[in-house]
C-alpha cells in the first residue's frame, strides 16, 4: 500500500464500542431494484455483497417504516414483521463479507408518488406542495398520525435488531418527511411540531429519541445509531446553514453514534446562514465533531479526492456512486493499485459490475449523474 493512503485504513471504534476495520463507507444508495410486495431480490443482495468486501460499512438504501412512506419504485419495505426474513437476507450478506450491515430508515412524506401509498394519500408536516418531484400536495398529519409514524421508526429498528442489523442510519436527510417538518418551507404548523426553528426540531429528535430506546430495548449487543442530514435547502423560505447548525449541536446530545452528511460534493460552500468560505464539511465537522463522528460524502472517486477529504479530519468518508462505478475501489487502494481504480462508469460493464437492471437503466438514462454519462 502507498503510504500516503495508510490513514484511510485505520481502524476507528464508536463510543459503544463496535469496530470498524477502515475509514471507508459505503453511501446508501437508492437502487429500484427490490420486489413490488417490498422484500429484496436476489439481484438487490447480490449487488450489496459485490461492494460489502473492502469497506467496513454499508449502509443501505432507505426503506420505509410506514406504508404511507414508500418513496421510489423498487424500495424494500421495513414496515410490517412479515418484512423480518427479507432485511436478515440482506444484513446476513453484507456481514457474511466482512462489514456492518446498517439499515437507513424512512419516511418520504410529500416526495411519495401517489401511485405507491394507499389511496394516493400523500401526507407531511403541513399541506405545502413540493416544488421538487411530487405533482400533489400534501395532507397535514394529525397529531396521532406523527405519534404513529414516530413510534413506527421504533418497530423498524426492532425489526432491524431481528434481522441482524448492526445498526440504523435515521433518514433526515434529501427532503424526505423528517426533513420535512425541520424545514420552514414544508412545515408551516402552529402546534408542538411546527412554528419556531425549536418546535421544528421537536420530530427530528423525538424519532432519535424513540430510535434510542427501542435499541437500548432490544438490542443484545452494542448497536449503532446514526442520523443523516442535508445542511440547506435551495427554497426559500428553506433550512439554512444556520438552522442546520442548531439542529446538530440538538443531535450531538442525543449520544448518537455518527452524523452523517448529504452532500454532492463534500466541499461544496454554505448558499446563506452563515459568514463562512469554508466548506460545509469542515463547518459541521468543527462544530460537533468533538461530540459525535461526522461521515463526510460527495464526489469522491479517486485515492487522493478521499485522502484529501480525510485530511480536514472528518474521521470516515462514505463512497456513493464511486463504489457502483468500481466495486473494488477500496482493495485497489489497499494494495497499492490505486492507480487502476476507475473513475468513470463502463456502461458496457454492467455484469461485471454487478448493477441490477432498474438501477442499471437509471443510470445510463440520467445525463451528468455518473462521470461518463453524457
Amino acid at each position: 500500500m502507498n503510504d500516503k493512503y495508510k490513514p484511510l485504513f485505520d481502524s476507528f471504534t464508536f463510543k459503544n464500542g463496535i469496530n470498524l476495520k477502515n475509514r471507508l463507507v459505503m453511501a446508501p444508495m437508492t437502487n429500484f431494484s427490490s420486489n413490488e410486495d417490498g422484500t429484496v431480490t436476489d439481484a438487490e443482495v447480490d449487488y450489496y455483497v459485490r461492494r460489502s468486501k473492502g469497506v467496513s460499512m454499508v449502509i443501505t438504501a432507505c426503506t420505509y417504516v410506514t406504508r404511507n412512506g414508500k418513496g421510489f419504485h423498487g424500495e424494500f419495505g421495513a414496515d410490517t414483521d412479515e418484512m423480518i426474513p427479507s432485511l436478515k437476507k440482506l444484513a446476513t450478506a453484507i456481514k457474511a463479507e466482512g462489514a456492518k450491515a446498517v439499515l437507513q430508515i424512512f419516511h418520504g412524506g410529500r416526495e411519495c408518488p401517489p401511485e405507491l401509498v394507499p389511496n394516493g394519500d400523500i401526507v407531511s408536516a403541513s399541506d405545502v406542495q413540493s416544488e421538487r418531484n411530487s405533482a400533489k400536495a400534501p395532507r397535514a398529519l394529525t397529531e396521532e398520525e406523527v405519534q404513529h409514524i414516530i413510534a413506527a421508526f421504533g418497530e423498524t429498528t426492532r425489526r432491524a435488531i431481528d434481522a441482524g442489523f448492526d445498526g440504523v442510519e435515521i433518514h433526515g436527510a434529501n427532503g424526505y418527511l423528517i426533513q420535512q417538518f425541520f424545514s420552514s418551507h414544508s412545515n408551516r404548523r402552529d402546534d408542538q411540531w411546527g412554528g419556531s426553528l425549536e418546535k421544528r426540531k421537536a420530530f427530528p429528535l423525538a424519532v432519535v429519541d424513540e430510535v434510542k430506546k427501542v435499541a437500548a430495548k432490544h438490542a443484545k449487543e452494542p448497536f449503532i445509531v446514526g442520523y443523516r442530514f442535508s445542511p440547506e435547502e435551495p427554497e426559500e423560505p428553506g433550512i439554512t446553514m444556520a438552522d442546520t447548525l442548531q439542529l446538530i449541536d440538538a443531535l450531538a446530545e442525543k449520544n448518537l453514534d455518527y452524523l452523517h452528511v448529504s452532500l454532492n460534493d463534500f466541499w461544496s460552500k454554505p448558499r446563506r446562514g452563515v459568514d463562512d468560505d469554508r466548506s460545509r464539511m469542515e463547518i459541521i465537522h468543527e462544530r460537533v465533531g468533538g461530540k459525535v463522528p461526522v461521515i463526510g460524502v460527495g464526489s469522491l472517486y479517486s485515492a487522493d479526492d478521499v485522502i484529501k477529504a480525510f485530511e480536514t479530519g472528518v474521521p470516515l468518508l462514505a463512497l456513493g456512486r464511486e463504489l457502483i462505478i468500481d466495486p473494488d475501489w477500496v482493495e485497489k487502494v489497499e494494495t497499492g493499485r490505486e492507480n487502476e481504480i476507475e473513475t468513470k462508469i463502463d456502461t458496457g460493464a454492467q455484469a461485471r459490475l454487478v448493477v441490477p437492471d432498474p438501477l442499471w437503466q437509471a443510470i445510463i438514462n440520467t445525463p451528468g449523474w455518473f462521470p461518463g454519462i453524457q
